[in-house]
């Protein structure tokens, strides 16, 4: 697709999904930032279903950072380890909460740079935890879903979380940012699937050029 034609297509697949999914919101179970900041690390190559089943035990015994700081990561493991990656996940876990205590009295920092200083938290988790939090829109996350629907309508050429976040940020209003996330997520798992996209059925298959879809 012509970049110059990728503004008037975004707007038209926003406002589309929009429509279809009129209160957005993440797919992680979850009760203020520290809980979701702790979801979305866990859901690293794992599925936000799987996580949700996790999650009500690890906030049960560890209700927030001041908790999960003074916790064995032994014992944080065990809870965590059908999300896969446990012990990685747990150690940046404690290691999180504990900078939080130390640096940031206890709470979930606002800004980016902030953010990001936290073990186990890039660009995508603190996009999520910003948006959704805070009502911060510092850039779009980008997951698997994105990446393959950015791909496939034609708003990239990349495969590269970092440029593709480049290349959608300027296509989409900044206050829309952190819908726009969760709009290709839910489409992705729902129509434009990895496998087996259900072109036939898909409400954007007149604005799709659908690169590399190969049925």
């Amino acid at each position: 697709m012509p970049k110059n034609e990728r503004p008037e297509r975004a707007a038209a697949v926003l406002e589309r999904l929009r429509r279809r999914y009129p209160h957005p919101e993440p797919a992680l179970d979850h009760h203020g930032p520290w809980e979701l900041l702790a979801a979305t690390v866990l859901a690293a190559q794992c599925t936000d279903e799987r996580v949700n089943t996790v999650t009500p035990e690890l906030f049960r015994r560890w209700p927030g950072p001041a908790e999960l700081a003074r916790a064995a990561q032994e014992e944080i493991e065990a809870v965590i380890r059908p999300t896969g990656f446990f012990r990685n996940k747990a150690k940046n876990l404690k290691a999180a909460a504990t900078l939080l205590m130390e640096r940031f009295g206890g709470e979930v920092p606002r800004s980016m740079a902030e953010l990001t200083t936290l073990p186990g938290v890039a660009r995508k988790t603190a996009n999520i935890v910003l948006s959704n939090s805070f009502g911060v829109h510092e850039g779009i996350a980008v997951d698997t879903h994105v990446t393959r629907l950015a791909y496939r309508l034609g708003f990239t050429e990349s495969d590269n979380p970092v440029v593709i976040e480049k290349d959608l940020m300027p296509l989409f209003p900044r206050g829309d940012w952190g819908d726009v996330n969760h709009f290709l997520v839910y489409y992705g798992r729902e129509v434009c699937r990895a496998r087996k996209p259900l072109c036939a059925e898909c409400g954007l298959a007149d604005l799709c050029p659908k690169k590399g879809v190969t049925r």
